[in-house]
């Protein structure tokens, strides 16, 4: 058996559709209008608007989006050290560098 996982077939721009789907879901569950979230989170209220209808996105007024809708934690969680599956992850050798 391999260690490759399941393959999940995702595209980055669905990914990123979901993500501003759960974004607004999110708003509107906490009973935010854009303009609140943008006094908020100090983003601006057009960017939310864009956001929420295309998805695109500055990464830092994201990670601020999701600290007022409390979703940081998962942001700081994205992308965690894998565990070593050989002994020169472990050890690794020095580099050395090229001659010539």
């Amino acid at each position: 058996m391999d260690n490759m996982g399941p393959l999940i077939f995702q595209t980055p721009e669905a990914v990123r559709n979901r993500i501003a789907a759960r974004a607004k879901a999110r708003r509107l569950a906490e009973n935010l209008s854009r303009r609140s979230l943008s006094a908020r989170s100090g983003v601006p209220e057009s960017t939310i608007k864009r956001f929420e209808t295309t998805g695109y996105i500055a990464l830092d007024r994201l990670l601020r989006l999701a600290s007022i809708l409390d979703g940081l934690d998962e942001f700081a969680a994205l992308f965690p050290e894998k565990p070593p599956v050989s002994i020169e992850q472990i050890f690794p050798t020095p580099r050395r560098r090229g001659r010539g």
